[in-house]
């Protein structure tokens, strides 16, 4: 179950890492996950003995072609029973894009602002 946090969770690993990234224009960035066909936050899983903020600035890149802030705020877990683990989503500024090559990813990338990301979320869940 997805729940909101202020600070990172220590009981168990944080395997996984993702990012809401914001514009500085309030407009935010989302990964296009091209084979599924759907909208999702950018991120993923912590390679070897990769930190959480190394991790989220490798998957910022390989999914977007994006250098994000050095500041980053937790704001939600999932505790995955399966595997014993977390994965984590943080706020972070999206500082600036540069040209990237997206051979080896299925994903692209969106941007938009905050009311048409609450016009797709009602779309999408009319009862929330």
């Amino acid at each position: 179950m997805l729940k909101e946090i202020s600070v990172l969770p220590k009981d168990k690993k944080i395997a996984g890492v993702h990012c809401m990234p914001i514009m500085e224009n309030g407009s935010i960035v989302m990964a296009w996950d091209k084979e599924e066909q759907l909208l999702t936050t950018i991120g993923g899983r912590l390679e070897g003995e990769e930190s959480i903020e190394e991790a989220l600035e490798r998957e910022s890149m390989e999914e977007a072609g994006m250098i994000i802030s050095s500041e980053k705020i937790p704001f939600a877990s999932w505790y995955w029973e399966s595997t014993d683990t977390y994965t984590v989503w943080f706020l972070v500024k999206a500082q600036k894009f540069v040209p990237y090559s997206f051979d080896f990813e299925k994903s692209g990338y969106v941007i938009f602002n905050f009311e048409t990301a609450k016009q797709l979320i009602s779309k999408l869940e009319p009862n929330n």
